[in-house]
């Protein structure tokens, strides 16, 4: 299975950047008020693509042998997204106060951005792992 690296790789990465960019648009749409983004079919177009990345972020995990609370960039990327699933559930929740909605999109996002930042860096502190050296 080796040989389908550089696809499954392929689509993770369209999966993140598929997922994010939903999930922005989606954010932002909501804070504007309109009511689309809580569509079936919106929905349900955000699981598809969030369990294709999860998918493929299985098959590479186990593809190169590195896993979560083993491999520490792994681990931070996991953590991570639980934090931003949390809050990008808050930040959906039509019972806030959209000044509170507001920042826990804006911090769902910056969220999302740490870990791509990991991934890309393949270290725990992403951006920032420069600066630790």
């Amino acid at each position: 299975m080796t040989e389908f690296y550089p696809e499954i790789r392929l689509v993770h990465i369209w999966a993140v950047s598929l997922s994010g960019s939903l999930f922005a648009v989606r954010g932002l749409a909501l804070l504007a008020g309109a009511g689309w983004p809580r569509a079936m079919a919106v929905r349900m177009a955000a699981y598809a693509i969030d369990t294709t990345l999860l998918t493929a972020a299985l098959m590479l995990m186990t593809l190169v042998g590195q896993y979560p609370f083993v491999d520490g960039w792994l681990t931070v990327k996991v953590l991570l997204l639980v934090v931003y699933i949390g809050l990008g559930i808050v930040a959906f929740r039509p019972t806030r106060p959209p000044a509170k909605r507001a920042g826990f999109f804006v911090t769902a996002l910056a969220v999302f951005a740490f870990i791509v930042s990991v991934a890309l860096a393949h270290h725990p502190l992403g951006i920032f792992a420069g600066l630790a050296g």
